[in-house]
């Protein structure tokens, strides 16, 4: 029957919501940082931010910790009914019994500033002020009422501060919600978010000559449910997982991850490249993604060996290395971002590129995006590993990798990208814009 097959033609497109691009509107901005002045050392503190980090919600307010190079804010951004005043004017009514005003009527006459008349005033010593016979003026008090309209309001929560010599690389939130630690170079700090005047030092690598130092820190991350866990990179490449649990401070690592070169193919370089300049857990938290200067590496917990997978970013660069010691590039600091699901994992490169690979098992996927609103680009196969389009990343084209001798603009970097935790949208930030696209 038509009409039986109507109903359930609508039951089953309820039971199946068709699915929809998230859609992104703007909500609200604030000024994070000013800037500073160490009167100490005489030393400038920038307003840019370094790193901002996700707390966890509560009563419908976002919480975001920020950072720059040495002071840590830790905000509240909350939606509030807009107040406005709605009553504000001035009463010349009189009252004939009491010879005072009355508070219910309201005057005719256009006010002026500060509760003034435009009308000509009695027994007046103020132009401002009128004193009509037998009474007093009065002013009413302004009303102040609460509408329906929302407005995002940002309120700095709690202030960290004086707690790092060195320039600040990294915060991380920890499962708790209760902690996060900051790292700058040689130490790293455990904070508790609700006390803002001390933080304990958990990680030192501070030696007492500083002519002895051979290696820094260059980034932390909390494990992503064990609050007790976290990992920190060096730039010599190698990833230490310490646990909290073994010691006040925690300069003894619990598993060492690290790549050895093979014998005879150290260079001038190979230190410089290898420095790791971002780590991430995956969301199941059993593997660890890094990145260095020429590839991602993606480690299993389990398995300190090695890396279980590496995927060339820069590889056609190797050619280059003077070039880019030259002009600094080399220590271009690029991010690394995975999926929420842990089948994909995204990096950024040089001309706004980012590269996007697929980790899974006998995935071979190796796709380059361009972060461009321009479609019309030369699209050119990347020969050194089998690529597989993804067709489903709107507005976001395929360049040819530049081993095929496509020229590089070193000035132009993707070096920030984020993956969403939920779903399969990735945002990027090229120079001054953000490009978010969707799967």
């Amino acid at each position: 029957m038509p009409g039986v097959n109507a109903s359930r033609t609508e039951l089953e497109r309820q039971d199946y919501s068709v699915p929809r691009h998230p859609e992104f509107r703007y909500k609200t901005e604030f000024q994070s940082h000013e800037p500073e002045f160490d009167y100490l050392k005489s030393l400038e503190i920038e307003e840019k931010i370094n790193k901002i980090k996700w707390g966890q919600t509560a009563n419908n307010a976002l919480f975001i910790l920020s950072t720059n190079d040495k002071t840590i804010k830790y905000w509240k951004v909350q939606d509030k009914k807009v107040k406005r005043i709605s009553v504000m004017n001035l009463d010349t009514s009189q009252s004939a019994d009491n010879g005072t005003t009355s508070s219910s009527s309201t005057s005719s006459s256009r006010g002026l500033p500060n509760g003034g008349s435009s009308e000509k005033s009695y027994n007046c010593a103020n132009n401002d002020l009128p004193f009509p016979p037998g009474g007093y003026a009065s002013l009413r008090l302004p009303v102040v009422v609460t509408g329906q309209e929302l407005n995002p309001v940002a309120r700095c929560r709690r202030v960290y501060a004086h707690a790092h010599d060195y320039h600040i690389n990294s915060i991380s939130n920890n499962s708790d919600g209760e902690t996060f630690i900051s790292a700058d170079d040689l130490r790293i700090n455990l904070w508790n978010l609700e006390i803002n005047s001390q933080s304990f030092n958990i990680v030192d690598v501070k030696p007492a000559n500083m002519e002895d130092l051979t290696e820094v820190i260059t980034c932390a991350e909390f494990h992503p449910t064990h609050c007790n866990t976290l990992a920190y990179s060096s730039s010599k490449g190698a990833i230490r997982l310490i646990d909290l649990r073994q010691s006040a401070l925690c300069d003894n690592h619990s598993k060492l991850f690290e790549e050895h070169e093979a014998p005879g193919s150290k260079s001038f370089f190979t230190e410089i490249i290898a420095s790791v300049s971002d780590i991430k857990f995956a969301r199941d938290g059993r593997h660890i993604l890094s990145r260095d200067y020429m590839t991602l590496k993606l480690w299993d917990l389990n398995m300190d060996s090695g890396p279980v997978a590496t995927f060339q970013v820069h590889e056609h660069l190797r050619p280059k290395l003077c070039d880019l010691y030259e002009n600094d590039s080399i220590f271009d600091k690029f991010e690394c971002c995975l999926s929420g699901d842990g089948h994909r994992l995204a990096t950024g490169s040089y001309s706004n590129l980012f590269r996007v690979f697929g980790c899974t098992p006998g995935n071979t996927e190796a796709t380059t995006l361009e972060a461009s609103r321009n479609p019309m680009r030369r699209q050119v196969a990347n020969p050194t590993r089998p690529t597989r389009t993804l067709t489903s990343l709107t507005r976001a084209v395929r360049r040819g990798a530049d081993g095929n001798g496509n020229s590089n603009d070193f000035s132009t970097k993707l070096l920030h990208l984020a993956w969403h935790p939920t779903e399969d949208s990735i945002a990027c930030a090229a120079g001054n814009s953000l490009y978010m696209y969707y799967a």
